[in-house]
């Protein structure tokens, strides 16, 4: 049988240049089609999960006892970082998101990425000092990601939270709510603002807030996976991904 060229308009990318695994919460629907959309060509990613259904301090410290067996599966298919990818639980203190790291490189030998890594370094590119911080959380994990932030130093000027349990009902939030969300709570003291959460709807938001604001607009997803990148030394992927994009790493 000979055989047929590939079409280029549907030609498969297998992540051949670098393969990212990430453990991501069960319930989240939005970080794999937004991480997706980020990466350049050449670039895979591929997911796993550990159960979190809610926001309770001993649901988010329970997500933590399967790192060693996530990231493993994840080392079967020979990425070359394994990140776990939730705000709330690497938020949870200083020490949580350096403590996952270390233990996925122990586990498996694979560089590990934690998201709070991915915040302080994108804080720092875009050498961010006064923070509007908004998250979908309930009051207990929204204030642990106020205490969080200013650990890096900043101050957060603003913030306000929507008092939302679950994964599901924060995916629910629809961009439109979202921006006009972000637009009430403007503050022009602000150098930037940060949409938290993996699990919501921003991405696409991040190009028109910026325009909007003034400011940079970050995001979650998008600061993972920008710090993922660098970490490989690769380019992000063109798009309306916002300023960060453009950054590189802070010594």
């Amino acid at each position: 049988m000979t055989a047929v060229p590939p079409d280029p308009n549907t030609a498969i990318d297998y992540g051949d240049r670098l393969r990212l695994g990430f453990i991501v919460p069960s319930g989240n629907v939005i970080v794999e089609p937004q991480i997706r959309a980020m990466l350049p060509g050449g670039v895979g990613a591929l997911f796993t999960r550990l159960a979190l259904r809610g926001s309770s301090e001993a649901e988010l410290l329970r997500m933590m006892d399967g790192v060693e067996a996530a990231a493993g599966l994840l080392a079967d298919a020979r990425v070359d970082r394994i990140a776990f990818h939730c705000t709330a639980v690497t938020t949870f203190a200083p020490e949580t998101g350096p403590t996952i790291r270390e233990r996925i490189t122990a586990a498996t030998g694979i560089p590990g990425l934690v998201t709070s890594d991915a915040l302080a370094a994108g804080f720092r590119a875009l050498g961010l000092r006064r923070l509007v911080l908004l998250t979908p959380y309930i009051v207990p994990v929204h204030q642990r990601e106020i205490t969080f932030v200013e650990s890096l130093g900043l101050d957060v000027i603003r913030d306000a939270a929507l008092d939302i349990d679950t994964n599901e009902n924060m995916a629910r939030l629809m961009p439109d709510a979202l921006a006009d969300w972000a637009l009430a709570n403007r503050d022009d003291r602000a150098d930037g603002y940060f949409l938290s959460c993996t699990a919501l709807r921003s991405a696409e938001l991040i190009a028109p807030l910026e325009a909007r604001l003034g400011r940079p607009v970050v995001t979650s997803n998008q600061m993972m996976v920008w710090h993922a990148l660098q970490a490989a030394g690769i380019g992000p992927a063109a798009g309306a991904w916002g300023r960060l994009m453009a950054c590189s790493a802070a010594d």
